[in-house]
């Protein structure tokens, strides 16, 4: 039986607090070494309040790694995730703030190896057919080329952080399918959402070959994707570069329970 997210969440909190209150000479009472690594759906953009020293990788305080650190007990906080990362640039570039004394990492990664930005602009822009070819071709590339990308940066991130319990976000659906709602058609849409489940579950099962923890935000974002009514994901906006990114409250509500959750229990098992 798999426990919903907020008895996942529940159990976590109580759980980690139960840990900080061992003697002080355990190793969790000094709280987790934390990094934050990932793309534009961990750095926060879509989400405002931008860090200015962050510049194009658009660090948000209300980012969920921002959010988690300041909900708990961290001996360290390193918040590297850049909008636009791929899982090459996440190896290349961020990796050096990992270290063999971090003791939780968060990372999203794999969307833009798949062309997640030229997906969208082909199905916004452009005919149906167009954007279905433009979807099947990013899922064939998630099935056969991004599996090994992922692996190398998981091993990466083993290396650089061998004690480290790793967490590995994945990205909701962007769509709930209504009779009617503003803007692409429900093919589009139906596509777009068995695009994300193809990711995830590439995502999924790659985090699962590295002994990692899988947190799956989907259903935590099930009712509030776009079109519910209550959407906690930017539509198209201005700037361009923030649509179909989670909003704040996305963070807030969506991504810090499934980190919350996750991450209390893979540190759980690490004590």
């Amino acid at each position: 039986m798999r426990l919903s997210r907020p008895c996942l969440a529940a159990f976590g909190a109580a759980t980690f607090t139960a840990a900080s209150l061992l003697g002080s000479g355990s190793a969790s009472a000094a709280g987790p070494a934390y990094v934050a690594l990932g793309d534009s759906y961990s750095s926060g953009t879509g989400a405002g309040n931008y860090d200015p020293g962050s510049g194009t990788c658009q660090r948000s305080a209300n980012a969920y790694p921002n959010l988690w650190a300041a909900s708990h007990a961290t001996s360290s906080y390193k918040f590297v995730a850049c909008s636009g990362a791929t899982t090459t640039t996440v190896a290349s570039g961020q990796l050096g703030a990992l270290s063999s004394s971090t003791t939780l990492v968060s990372v999203t990664a794999g969307g833009n190896d798949a062309g997640f930005a030229d997906v969208m602009q082909t199905c916004v822009l452009q005919s149906t057919s167009s954007c279905q070819s433009k979807v099947t071709q990013a899922e064939t590339y998630m099935k056969n080329t991004l599996p090994g990308q992922l692996d190398s940066l998981y091993g990466k991130i083993r290396a650089k952080s061998p004690s480290a319990r790793v967490v590995v976000l994945g990205y909701p659906r962007l769509y709930i399918i209504v009779d009617w709602c503003a803007g692409l058609s429900n093919t589009k849409r139906t596509a777009l959402n068995h695009a994300a489940d193809t990711l995830d579950g590439v995502v999924s099962a790659a985090a699962g070959r590295a002994g990692f923890t899988w947190s799956d935000v989907r259903d935590e974002f099930s009712g509030h994707e776009l079109c519910s009514g209550d959407d906690w994901l930017n539509a198209v906006t201005i700037p361009i570069g923030s649509s179909y990114h989670p909003t704040a409250l996305g963070h807030r509500s969506g991504y810090l329970p499934a980190l919350t959750g996750s991450a209390s229990l893979a540190l759980q098992k690490q004590a």
